[in-house]
């Protein structure tokens, strides 16, 4: 039975090794949770802690797992920033005022302008708008918006 715990134990330290690598590269914290408690029981199992069959073991191993995932939610409030994402409708850009960034044109949407913080697609109403040029949002169409070139005073 050592022997079998030992390979099990290795086994949740990889699977919760691997679901932390899925973590960062897909954020969201929906694994790290599972992957800490793995990684922890998967610990339990090569100290040689019976999380399996023995009743002690069953509640060193549940006491363990909920305790890893209260400190992991808890390390990651402490983690995240407090305030909310920034989230800009598309549709409420009309009137905005940006800056061209890449060459925008009539023809594709290749050009790029940036509203506040926020990068856009962009094509121009008629004409092409080089870069550094103000520019205001006419309307939105799909994901790019359509500009014009902010009259100079």
């Amino acid at each position: 039975m050592l022997a079998e715990g030992i390979a099990l134990g290795w086994v949740l330290i990889v699977l919760g090794a691997v679901l932390l690598l899925i973590e960062v590269y897909q954020p969201g914290f929906f694994i790290a949770v599972p992957a800490t408690v793995l990684i922890i029981l998967g610990i339990l199992l090569l100290l040689g802690v019976d999380i399996l069959s023995s009743v002690l073991g069953l509640v060193i191993g549940v006491v363990a797992a909920i305790a890893t995932a209260l400190i992991t939610v808890w390390a990651y409030g402490r983690l995240t920033p407090d305030r909310m994402p920034t989230t800009i409708s598309r549709d409420s850009l009309a009137g905005k005022e940006g800056m061209v960034v890449r060459t925008v044109d009539e023809e594709t949407i290749a050009g790029k302008v940036t509203i506040g913080s926020s990068e856009w697609s962009a094509r121009s109403v008629r004409g092409t708008i080089p870069v550094g040029k103000r520019v205001i949002v006419v309307r939105s169409e799909g994901v790019h918006i359509v500009v014009e070139e902010k009259e100079s005073i």
